[in-house]
């Protein structure tokens, strides 16, 4: 260490001439510029600072414009299909209001049934098909007649309610008997005495061309743009895809709130992960709601396709003004940059020397690294003493555990043989107990000056638990070692501490690589040595393995 140091003394040595010289403005004003002139010529090249504020803050207001109209627009798409959808169902029940009228006088005649279910769907084109069944639920009449439904009795959920609440009802979308994947529109038959006498339907095939296709479909855009329409049950009745009808919405946002009825707009990501502007309404007599969509992405990209544009122009000039930045930025940070490094390995003998030989050559820098050589010599004087007491049990000044990982990774490093010597005081608690921690500590100190005296001047005595201790001896066979404890055991057993008296300790003894091939194992072997020792009777060394007469 005392060469490191010197070492760094002779750096600083070299470096104060150029402090001397340095009181005179005169011999040093045309090598040295000062920092804040550097500063200034930064400041005129500022101005791209402001160049580059502008540009983000156009891209970020324009970007929320553009945001803003789309939702705007997309909420305005929503409320409006939401209306013509809101239309499309009364039109609808109209139809079938006023057909069941027609139908309340011939719910006798097969054929006229036929016909009038016939014309209806023909007429209207609002149906995929129309069902005529009477208040059992067996269907009178059909269209088109391929369904084969006649004279059967339907079971779905949308007849029942029908059969069971005799009135207009737009049902939820199911699978009907035919397979069809359908929303069922149907109106009650009275007689003229107010009789039920069954009802009529319309079905809207929702995998199929339909009107919702006719209705909504106008409004796909080749931009991504789509709307579909969802159920109160999150579930999908109308999407550009048809793959998608049936399918249930998870996680999103807007559609949570479209089926509480709801209406408005903002940000949500669809099903393939894209951000999407939505607006969305409710239809009010269905409980449906309607999405109008567009991505993000193609919402923005006019505006991206500008600012590239932009930027292009400014391209030139501004990589021009860029170089010129880099250049005096390097030749300014350099010498920062240098001493930084230097000071970042101010442990390394050689931060000195690397700190020195840093051209510096303007004023504040030149300062820095003057305070940095001071620095160094006073670190490493100071690094010293802390690995020290890093590795020193305050109280007895002995070595600690870390010091102990130390020695045991050298000798492992090198792979030298040694031996250790684990140390516990018998009934230390009882030393504590009755007479107080203040004469605990007092014992700890006399058993760690008899281990200091016990030890050669390479041997590491150590402390690394309340009343453990440790010695390691490097180059020692594992009978020297049992020697070496004997005698240890033997001095604390004569050994007398003020107001506690005697002690005695118990010791085990193991070597590598005697005792086992692994250091871990070696250590537990003394530990268990140690144990040994204790069951014994204490006051005792055990060796391992025993048969090298270790047992005293």
């Amino acid at each position: 260490m005392a060469k490191t140091f010197g070492s760094a003394n002779d750096h600083t040595r070299v470096t104060r001439m150029p402090w001397d010289q340095a009181r005179s403005p005169l011999r040093a004003s045309h090598r040295i510029m000062d920092l804040r002139k550097l500063i200034l010529a930064l400041t005129l090249i500022g101005a791209l600072v402001p160049f580059a504020n502008t540009f983000y803050a156009g891209f970020t207001v324009q970007r929320q414009q553009l945001v803003d109209t789309t939702l705007d627009g997309n909420y305005a798409y929503a409320n409006k299909l939401a209306g013509s959808t809101e239309d499309f169902l009364q039109s609808a029940q109209l139809q079938l209001a006023y057909t069941a009228q027609l139908l309340a006088v011939k719910m006798d005649d097969v054929a006229r049934l036929e016909g009038e279910a016939a014309r209806l769907r023909m007429m209207s084109k609002s149906f995929n098909s129309i069902t005529i069944f009477d208040a059992t639920g067996t269907v009178l009449a059909t269209s088109p007649e391929t369904l084969g439904l006649q004279g059967r009795v339907l079971n779905s959920e949308a007849v029942k309610a029908a059969l069971r609440e005799k009135r207009p009802l737009i049902s939820e979308p199911y699978q009907s008997a035919t397979g069809n994947f359908i929303v069922f529109i149907n109106h009650p038959i009275v007689s003229g005495s107010g009789r039920y006498l069954g009802a009529v339907g319309g079905a809207i095939y929702l995998q199929k061309e339909n009107i919702l296709d006719r209705l909504l479909g106008q409004h796909f855009y080749v931009d991504g743009s789509y709307l579909f329409v969802v159920d109160r049950h999150k579930r999908i009745i109308y999407h550009p895809n048809p793959d998608r009808i049936g399918d249930v919405v998870q996680n999103n946002a807007v559609v949570e709130r479209v089926i509480t009825g709801e209406s408005g707009m903002g940000q949500t990501v669809n099903s393939r992960g894209i951000k999407m502007l939505a607006g969305y309404a409710p239809v009010a007599s269905t409980g449906w709601g309607i999405v109008a969509q567009r991505p993000e992405e193609a919402t923005l990209a006019p505006l991206t396709q500008l600012m590239r544009s932009t930027l292009y122009k400014a391209l030139p000039a501004t990589l021009l003004t860029l170089i010129l930045i880099l250049w005096s930025a390097r030749l300014i940070s350099r010498p920062l940059r240098l001493l930084a490094d230097g000071a970042r390995k101010m442990e390394d003998p050689a931060s000195a020397r690397d700190i020195g030989e840093v051209k510096s050559w303007y004023f504040e820098s030149r300062e820095l690294k003057k305070a940095l050589l001071i620095g160094v010599d006073a670190i490493h004087k100071s690094f010293s003493k802390l690995r020290e007491d890093n590795a020193t049990d305050p109280l007895t000044r002995l070595g600690n555990r870390r010091r102990m990982d130390e020695a045991l990774a050298n000798f492992e490093s090198r792979a030298e043989a040694f031996s250790v010597i684990t140390i516990d005081i018998d009934h230390f608690k009882a030393v504590n107990d009755t007479y107080g921690h203040d004469a605990g500590d007092l014992a700890l100190q006399h058993l760690a000056r008899c281990m200091r005296e016990a030890c050669r001047t390479y041997d590491i005595p150590l402390r690394v638990g309340g009343e453990e201790f440790v010695i390691l001896l490097p180059a020692t066979t594992l009978v020297t070692a049992a020697q070496v404890a004997e005698r240890l055991r033997v001095t604390v057993e004569q050994m007398v501490v003020p107001t506690v008296g005697s002690l005695t300790i118990s010791l085990g003894v193991a070597s590598w690589p005697q005792s086992a091939l692994e250091i871990e194992a070696v250590m537990k072997a003394a530990d268990e040595m140690l144990y040994v020792s204790k069951r014994s009777g204490r006051n005792r060394v055990s060796a391992y393995p025993r048969e090298t007469d270790a047992v005293y």
